[in-house]
């Protein structure tokens, strides 16, 4: 009789000889429905690669945090590992025995395939990789099934954690990134929680209880966007789909009514400046503001205007201005950080102390000049090749392509948006990015950051 590890091992070898073998990806359909549960669907079929991706999201990110208990969502993802309760009689031992992270480790090693929870600004994730040979596929979504529905929550282990994370925030504050980058979040944000950090105290007072109630809050079948690319059909995908929610609570439809709405950004209202002394060779700048939602129609004007701006490295007119003429830093960039609210647009560069001032002039003016007038046609153009040259690096990959189709779930983007991004890319004009620009930045009023240097 085969064992799973066999089973496992001899998939993994025909997958890698099918990966080796196709090296062309195309973009495929989306398909999208909604499940009795309430979980919403959204899934492409790509079946030259006996594999399964999944990205199970649930509105349970840091945005939903308490303002005393930042690093709650980032706690109940860490703690998704370290252990699963036992399952009811006639589930079979294997799969029903309670599984400590050692033993949860192992049995993740056994079938070749891996589960993960991790907390954004404005999500809890949980993703599953898995070879779609029915005899592995099946055992994995119930693992992981139990792993998101059933946590252990062992108070030990979160004793332990705590202390490590607390260990690492206080570390952390060695470094003047750090110091650079909790100043920045906080004059920006201000009291949106997008601006919390996790702190020692702040961990200090999330205990179990307060997991449990986080989690009972935010994960259920009915909240779940479900975004899945492999090998399965959409009969497969059900059925998969059903077996991953399968161990969280059934809720009627007024029982999972729509979280709270948080509040959005607030727009900055005037300029601030932070000189932020530190023992370091370099100083480290921060300058900008609120951005924009993901959702926001510009988002396409501005990808390809940050491009220009700062984001496509050497070719950017930052890094010409104030690296290529002046030598006043290795690197600067700039970029933008949507996400269900407006997340920061931000400037960022390390430079010597005696130099930061003159950095952050050549820096400001170089964004107004750009918000003022838009790039050159040439500098278009080129962005353009660029990025459209480089779309089919974006979609190369089963994972790749579920970070996309993921994106449009959880942002409600039309489900042909991958179809039309490069036609969309290619119409904008210098008009589009100066307008789209002017629309959401304003040089005059953002917040800067220097940390480096003596007072």
């Amino acid at each position: 009789m085969m064992t799973m590890k066999k089973i496992a091992a001899r998939a993994l070898m025909s997958a890698g000889a099918l990966l080796v073998a196709n090296s062309a990806w195309a973009l495929l359909p989306i398909q999208h429905w909604t499940e009795a549960s309430g979980a919403q669907v959204w899934l492409v079929e790509s079946p030259v690669i006996p594999m399964v991706d999944v990205q199970l999201d649930f509105d349970g990110g840091s945005r939903r945090d308490p303002a005393d208990q930042a690093g709650l969502a980032g706690a109940v993802a860490s703690m998704a590992s370290k252990g699963v309760l036992g399952m009811a009689a006639g589930s079979g031992v294997a799969e029903g025995a309670p599984l400590d992270e050692n033993a949860l480790g192992e049995a993740w090693a056994d079938l070749g395939a891996s589960f993960d929870a991790s907390a954004g600004s404005d999500g809890l994730h949980y993703s599953l990789r898995s070879l779609t040979d029915p005899a592995l596929l099946q055992r994995a979504a119930l693992l992981a099934a139990r792993q998101m529905g059933e946590p252990s929550w062992p108070a030990d282990i979160w004793q332990r954690e705590r202390a490590r994370w607390s260990a690492s925030i206080k570390e952390s504050r060695t470094r003047p990134a750090t110091v650079a980058g909790e100043a920045f979040a906080a004059a920006v944000y201000g009291s949106h929680p997008y601006g919390y950090r996790a702190t020692e105290d702040t961990l200090a007072r999330i205990e179990v209880a307060d997991m449990q109630a986080f989690h009972a809050r935010t994960v259920a079948a009915c909240r779940a966007r479900v975004s899945i690319v492999g090998a399965v059909n959409r009969a497969q995908a059900q059925t998969l789909v059903a077996t991953l929610l399968s161990r969280l609570p059934a809720r009627t439809a007024a029982e999972c009514a729509p979280l709270p709405d948080v509040p959005e950004v607030a727009a900055l209202s005037a300029p601030a400046e932070q000189r932020i002394p530190f023992a370091s060779a370099q100083a480290h700048v921060l300058i900008g503001q609120p951005g924009f939602a993901r959702r926001d129609p510009d988002f396409l004007a501005l990808l390809v205007g940050n491009h220009i701006l700062g984001g496509g490295g050497f070719t950017s007119r930052l890094t010409n201005e104030v690296r290529e003429k002046r030598g006043l830093s290795y690197s600067v960039y700039s970029s933008f950080a949507p996400g269900l609210h407006a997340g920061a647009f931000s400037i960022g560069l390390q430079t010597r102390p005696d130099q930061a001032a003159q950095a952050v002039q050549v820096s400001r003016d170089v964004l107004a000049r750009f918000v003022r007038e838009g790039p050159t046609e040439t500098e278009l153009r080129a962005a353009k090749d660029n990025l459209i040259g480089g779309f089919a690096l974006r979609i190369d990959s089963n994972k790749k392509l579920l970070g996309n189709v993921a994106n449009i779930a959880w942002n409600g983007l039309p489900l042909d948006y991958l179809e039309h991004w490069t036609a969309r890319v290619e119409a904008l004009t210098v008009a589009d990015i100066r307008a789209a620009m002017a629309r959401k930045l304003q040089p005059e009023r953002m917040v800067t950051v220097v940390v480096g240097g003596q007072p």
